[in-house]
């Protein structure tokens, strides 16, 4: 190649120097010296491998050397146009969705990688925490049967989860919204259970999502409307919300557009595949359930809380459900109840139910509130909204709950007493810190930085994370270009967030990033990535995520791989990682070079076409980027449908 400079590959080992060189160099110096000193030096490289018990195999490296691909600096958009030069031809991954499956690899066969089967296609659905058979083995009492509940190691599968036969990529955002493919989520009951309510509707081969509810059948923006006109929803003081029992999701697929992300749960029970089709809308979504556990975030990570008919017994239990959503809820927050015990007098014969047990249930909830020192607002139409205190200066509660961490929340028993809020000076001071509003909230310090209560972590730290991520993020859009592309990816997992940096640098892009700060992280950032006005959620990989198989377009993980070491299996994190992802979706992992060469024999022999690309600062970085593309597959044809096509 012509120029000073060959191409770089990271287990290259330099040229050896020239003869007209070397005779420049020993030009002053008599020949017998030099040939004494190079004896010396050969016989003692010698001893120094005689000592170490091994040779010198040139060949080793060969098969990490064929893995690498160097990816030039943007250093001008003409030369973006060819996103990567491959240490071997032809290795440039395709990012475009196709619906098929890719040929076979020609690699030679004693460098095959191991192969992982498919799953039967009973596993299309397959959720290994919220297992219906396994649940039924545990307490019915508070739902306890519908917590996550993981396998153990005899009943770990290794197998890669299928999509359903017929199964398509889903519709670009915003229309996903709408509109989701039948093959997708093949489950009519819902539009047979909740027709009247204009939840969902079945269309030939899609659903049709109407934007309805049990407490909105006329949609969710109007409903939204009318909370709009008892609480301020457009000055940015109300970027995060948590919507408990959110059956399809329309309340938080609505508020998308008035810039507030809402994180929407529900259990895994007789309401098939809600949280799968919030999911396949294109909207943040897991399974969970108010029961006997803390819901996985941290204290004062939402700004609004929201049960619409979500059949939720709060007052029951000590109170217990209430002040779990006490403790998620900000300083300042609101929760709003719609549904049953709200505007009982007119609706109990509808409920089926008494007037006296529902005035009863109503009596309840508000001492219940009252005795968490929250003020009721307002109760209008079929609306309650109640607002938790700025700070406990003034708040006389026999029942706060003794010293701990209110921020663990990982299988951490639900408490029966009030979570106490950071000290303050004076009436008007927000515990905790005041947040900024949205869209500023997403780069002023949060205060649990500003207030150094996060080990580690400086405002000068937090703002220089934030600019690399931008120069990172930066860099992945010219390896997958498709990245850039508004509609391509939707939904986004970040499986070792951080700060928050990599959603917060794709905050401009159409897409959510549900941010994952691992229960064995040295640091608990959660509640700082919430300051943000981002979501995210706790969660260990050495167990299988509380969501459905087919969740996320794009998985990322920032040294997890690392911090997983020696705590469990990679292959059971990559199968993991294979169950959520879509077909045709892709992967980006940072990790050391050692760790990705590794991890690339595994993806590989899960169907992934992958490339392992240098560090954004160069080939010298150990670090190194394992990009990869899962292939599309889908379940076999089944029989009953291959004999009726037949006959």
């Amino acid at each position: 190649m012509a120029g000073p400079y060959a191409p770089y590959h990271p287990t290259a080992k330099p040229a050896a120097a020239s003869t007209t060189s070397s005779s420049l160099m020993i030009r002053n110096s008599t020949f017998s010296t030099w040939i004494l000193v190079l004896i010396l030096c050969f016989m003692s490289y010698l001893l120094g491998v005689w000592q170490h018990g091994g040779r010198v195999a040139p060949a080793a490296f060969s098969a990490a050397s064929a893995t690498i691909s160097t990816i030039p600096c943007p250093s001008s958009p003409a030369k973006r146009s060819s996103p990567a030069s491959s240490a071997t031809p032809g290795t440039t991954l395709d990012f475009e969705s196709h619906h098929r499956q890719d040929d076979a690899g020609d690699a030679e066969l004693d460098d095959r990688p191991r192969t992982y089967p498919a799953c039967a296609a009973n596993f299309s659905e397959y959720t290994p925490c919220e297992d219906v058979t396994r649940s039924l083995r545990f307490d019915r009492d508070r739902l306890i049967y519908r917590e996550r509940h993981c396998p153990d190691k005899s009943e770990q599968v290794k197998c890669r989860v299928p999509a359903p036969y017929g199964y398509r990529i889903p519709f670009r955002w915003p229309a996903s919204r709408d509109l989701a493919w039948y093959a997708n989520v093949p489950h009519k009951e819902l539009t047979v259970e909740k027709a009247v309510q204009n939840w969902i509707q079945y269309q030939g081969d899609r659903f049709h999502f109407p934007g309805g509810g049990t407490m909105f059948p006329h949609g969710a923006d109007a409903y939204i409307d009318d909370i709009g006109e008892l609480i301020d929803l457009k000055d940015g003081s109300i970027r995060t919300a948590i919507d408990t029992g959110c059956g399809v999701a329309s309340w938080g697929a609505y508020l998308l557009s008035r810039n507030v992300l809402t994180v929407s749960f529900a259990p895994r029970d007789t309401h098939e595949a809600q949280v799968q089709f919030a999911l396949e809308r294109g909207v943040p979504a897991l399974i969970g359930v108010l029961a006997s556990k803390r819901l996985p975030y941290p204290s004062r990570a939402f700004d609004m809380a929201h049960c619409s008919r979500c059949l939720i017994p709060w007052a029951q239990s000590g109170g217990a459900y209430l002040m779990e959503v006490d403790r998620v809820l900000r300083p300042g927050g609101y929760w709003i109840l719609s549904g049953p015990p709200i505007r009982w007098r007119k609706y109990w014969r509808g409920w089926n139910r008494t007037q006296d047990d529902l005035r009863s249930e109503q009596n309840s909830i508000e001492r219940v509130a009252r005795s968490l020192c929250w003020t009721k607002l307002v109760e209008k139409g079929d609306i309650a909204v109640w607002r938790k205190p700025s700070n406990h200066l003034q708040c006389k509660v026999r029942r706060f709950c003794p010293t701990q961490d209110p921020d663990r929340a990982w299988y951490t028993n639900m408490d029966t007493c009030l979570t106490r809020l950071p000290e303050v000076s004076g009436d008007e001071e927000v515990a905790g810190g005041q947040v900024a509003k949205w869209p500023e909230r997403l780069i002023a310090v949060p205060p649990r930085i500003g207030r150094g209560t996060v080990r580690g972590i400086t405002a000068e730290n937090f703002q220089t994370d934030a600019e690399l991520w931008k120069r990172r993020v930066s860099y992945y859009k010219t390896v997958n270009n498709q990245l850039g592309q508004a509609g391509r990816y939707r939904n986004l997992l970040d499986m070792n967030a951080h700060l928050g940096g990599f959603a917060a640098a794709l905050v401009e892009d159409p897409v959510w990033v549900m941010n994952v700060v691992p229960a064995e992280a040295q640091v608990n950032t959660l509640g700082v990535i919430y300051e943000r006005g981002l979501i995210g959620t706790y969660q260990s990989w050495c167990e299988a995520m509380s969501t459905y198989p087919r969740t996320y377009d794009l998985i990322h993980a920032d040294s997890l791989f690392t911090l997983y070491k020696d705590r469990c299996e990679a292959e059971d994190i990559l199968l993991e990682m294979d169950r959520i992802l879509r077909p045709e979706g892709s992967v980006i992992i940072r990790d050391d070079v050692d760790v990705l060469v590794k991890l690339k024999r595994m993806i590989d022999g899960m169907n992934y076409d992958s490339q392992i690309v240098d560090h954004e600062d160069g080939p010298l970085v150990r670090q190194k980027l394992l990009f990869a593309v899962k292939s599309y597959w889908t379940a076999p044809l089944p029989s009953n449908h291959r004999r009726s096509s037949t006959s």
